[in-house]
């Protein structure tokens, strides 16, 4: 007996999971080995891009985010969008042993909750209905309601953009996440409509010729390159710490809201089931910010003029952090 098409889009989703979470890690391992043999990342330099580790980094997150892709094509995404979050406790874990980044006893009340909320998720997700054309994926779109909720995005993000950034986005964490999360929503409905054209045409019903192939691609990618924009204006303005757990949340409560409306994910199914996957869906997200609030903070990098060096290529010390002999010169203390 074959697999279904959820249970494929969960085994993809948790592996993706898993290599983006590991990617995390040999990215930041390889970061902290270039800048002890030169210049930092964090002020110009790109010693890391000699440090295989890192590029072991980049091929796990690219294969991770490939299985994303295809997970989006088999799974619903109020399915895929949640796990996630199981990304975040694969860097948590591999950071605690590899990274020395304790984790403390919330966040593995953190990780649980996670974990707990996925496997409610997994249980109560709505079958997958895999429309058999990108003509059909397009009456979907145009559909009253995901135009208004269409319209209603692009007018917020408008008015974000032009109204609110420039006077509280540097204060503001909401205005760059919320451009982010809003685009973020369309970008997943987009890459899912994308990626169902791609397995029809690989199951030889070509949808190469027909334009709203071509439409859904060029939305994907004005998207993404919107989010890319704001997110790290996002990063660049506020702590990191802060950052992902909003923009998570943000993100998948968009994203699934716009997919329910677009793919009618919850059709068919009783009260019980949605109320079941919303309550795991707000554990996830609860374990989520856990995990991020309670993560130890990594030290900020020393000022420019001190004195450090690096132990084993990982533990960065300075004189102030040691118990060092100073030396003086004797006519210093000689009185004639």
């Amino acid at each position: 007996m074959g697999l279904s098409d959820n249970l494929k889009g969960v085994i993809l989703a948790v592996a993706s999971s898993a290599f983006i979470g590991s990617s995390f890690i040999l990215k930041k391992k390889g970061l902290k080995r270039g800048g002890a043999s030169g210049i930092r990342a964090g002020v110009g330099g790109y010693t890391y891009l000699l440090e295989p580790l890192w590029w072991a980094g980049m091929i796990t997150m690219i294969m991770g985010e490939i299985a994303n892709f295809v997970a989006y094509i088999y799974a619903p995404a109020v399915l895929v969008t949640p796990l996630g979050a199981l990304s975040i406790i694969v860097s948590a874990c591999l950071a605690h042993f590899l990274l020395n980044e304790r984790i403390q006893k919330m966040g593995i009340v953190g990780c649980v909750s996670c974990i707990v909320g996925s496997v409610v998720i997994v249980i109560h997700a709505p079958q997958e209905h895999t429309p058999s054309s990108v003509q059909d994926i397009w009456t979907l779109a145009t559909q009253p309601a995901f135009l208004v909720y269409v319209v209603a995005t692009l007018s917020a993000v408008l008015a974000l953009v032009f109204h609110f950034e420039p006077h509280y986005g540097q204060t503001n964490i909401l205005v760059y996440l919320g451009i982010c999360s809003l685009m973020g929503s369309l970008t997943v409905v987009s890459i899912k409509a994308i990626g169902i054209a791609i397995k029809l045409t690989l199951d030889g019903m070509s949808q190469i010729a027909y334009p709203q192939t071509w439409f859904f691609l060029t939305v994907a990618v004005i998207c993404v390159i919107t989010q890319l924009i704001y997110l790290n204006k996002a990063l660049d303005t506020f702590n990191a710490t802060l950052v992902s757990p909003v923009y998570y949340v943000m993100f998948t409560t968009f994203t699934i809201i716009a997919s329910v409306i677009m793919f009618k994910d919850w059709s068919g199914q009783n009260a019980g089931s949605i109320a079941s996957e919303i309550c795991g869906l707000i554990t996830v997200l609860s374990g989520t910010i856990i995990l991020h609030v309670t993560r130890e903070q990594e030290p900020p990098p020393p000022p420019v003029g001190t004195v450090t060096w690096f132990i084993n290529g990982d533990s960065l010390k300075s004189p102030e952090e040691e118990h060092l002999i100073t030396h003086h010169r004797l006519d210093e203390y000689y009185e004639p």
